[in-house]
């Protein structure tokens, strides 16, 4: 393969949001011409570049498109902090679907991401072939909810990279082992100057989705994605970390009995979520994608 189809394309597309149009940032791995594409969304706080090595495990067979989603990474920040909800992706990612023009289309969604591909593929005539979640499902327990919840928005400034990456690491110690390498991998582009320093590269007003959250709010949305999961009929793949607050052990149970019956891979030693850079987590996802 051509050296250069092995590096990410930065390019954008224009969305339409009520009160505003926001150009929404993707990367683009493999051959441009490839209709056959591989769509890769990532989790709450988290950017396309999350996708790095898979895309580059990937993309001799697929072109690779990882979005950041609006309010992250290279996209556009909303006027409106409500905009930041998982119907508006799915919105934001049919926009950009239409401009890929793909003629077969497989997905891979990390956390919100997986909500976003979860909601997309339960539709009627959804493009989605084969479907991936990794690390979610259509319960999300309140408490992990609230744990995200005590770090997302937070104002935070650091002098350099190096205490940056420490601090990733803190809150993203479920991720699992990585090696100094993989993780300035995952955390640089994770990061924007500000001043003399480093901030993170989100609107801190995604965060207002988890504001007002209660049990009841929480109860109905788990109905309406259990409601969508069960009309999904595309072949799944669910992988769990081991040690998830997030997606339980109980609910990837019930993910494989209904809906698409999906095939649940268990990860020892991780938690929420798994970054998919290892390689055992990397033949996990090309085997099941390579069934088609």
């Amino acid at each position: 393969m051509n050296a250069s189809l092995t590096q990410p394309r930065l390019n954008h597309v224009q969305c339409l949001r009520p009160k505003q149009l926001a150009r929404l940032a993707y990367w683009e791995w493999g051959d441009p011409a490839n209709p056959k594409v591989l769509l890769c969304l990532h989790g709450l706080t988290r950017q396309g570049r999350d996708f790095d090595t898979l895309a580059r495990a990937m993309c001799d067979r697929y072109r690779v498109v990882c979005p950041d989603m609006p309010g992250r990474g290279h996209s556009d920040w909303l006027t409106d902090p409500l905009g930041y909800q998982v119907p508006a992706y799915v919105a934001d990612v049919v926009t950009l679907l239409a401009r890929l023009n793909a003629d077969c289309l497989h997905v891979v969604g990390t956390s919100l991401g997986g909500l976003i591909a979860l909601l997309l593929a339960s539709m009627p005539k959804s493009p989605i072939e084969r479907l991936v979640l990794n690390d979610v499902g259509p319960e999300l327990p309140l408490e992990a909810l609230n744990r995200i919840g005590t770090y997302v928005g937070a104002p935070l400034h650091w002098d350099d990279e190096t205490s940056a990456f420490t601090y990733l690491g803190f809150v993203s110690a479920s991720f699992g082992p990585h090696t100094p390498e993989q993780w300035a991998a995952l955390s640089r582009p994770m990061l924007r100057p500000d001043g003399a320093g480093f901030k993170l590269h989100y609107d801190p007003q995604i965060a207002a989705v988890f504001q007002g959250v209660t049990p009841e709010l929480a109860a109905a949305n788990d109905a309406f994605l259990w409601q969508a999961y069960d009309n999904i009929r595309c072949p799944t793949l669910v992988i769990r970390g081991a040690e998830s607050d997030l997606l339980l052990p109980t609910t990837a149970q019930a993910m494989t009995q209904r809906g698409p019956r999906a095939h649940c891979h268990e990860l020892a030693g991780i938690g929420h979520a798994p970054t998919l850079v290892q390689d055992d987590q990397v033949v996990v996802v090309r085997s099941f994608l390579s069934l088609s």
